[in-house]
């Protein structure tokens, strides 16, 4: 049973995915749409992925799901660095500076979850 209370790494997830489809959306605009693609790809399945893992039938579940959350948020910066070091690419430091720390909380989770 999902628990609906407030979570942040849910909400900070959610805000960010929100903030991921206004940046590929100006990319489209620029027609950079390779990037918008994998950006509004990978930004977005950050939160998917933790909000399945609200729902994880184990710990173990959890764990995974979690991982696979922080494996996109990786990419997701990857794909932000690549663009803020590109001449020709619409800048935006501030999805960058709101994705650390969702890295960090994922972070933080996975770990104490492992050692529980």
């Amino acid at each position: 049973m999902r628990n609906d209370k407030e979570n942040l790494i849910v909400k900070l997830s959610l805000e960010f995915a929100l903030d991921i489809i206004e940046y590929s959306e100006l990319l489209e605009e620029s027609k950079k749409y390779g990037i918008a693609r994998q950006l509004i790809k990978s930004g977005t399945s950050i939160g998917a992925n933790i909000r399945e893992a609200q729902n994880a039938e184990s710990k173990a579940d959890f764990i995974h799901k979690m991982k696979i959350a922080a494996k996109e948020a990786d990419e997701t910066e990857y794909w932000l660095l690549l663009c803020s070091l590109s001449k020709n690419y619409p800048k935006n430091e501030s999805l960058s500076n709101s994705l650390q720390p969702i890295i960090k909380i994922l972070s933080k989770i996975i770990s104490s979850s492992k050692s529980e």
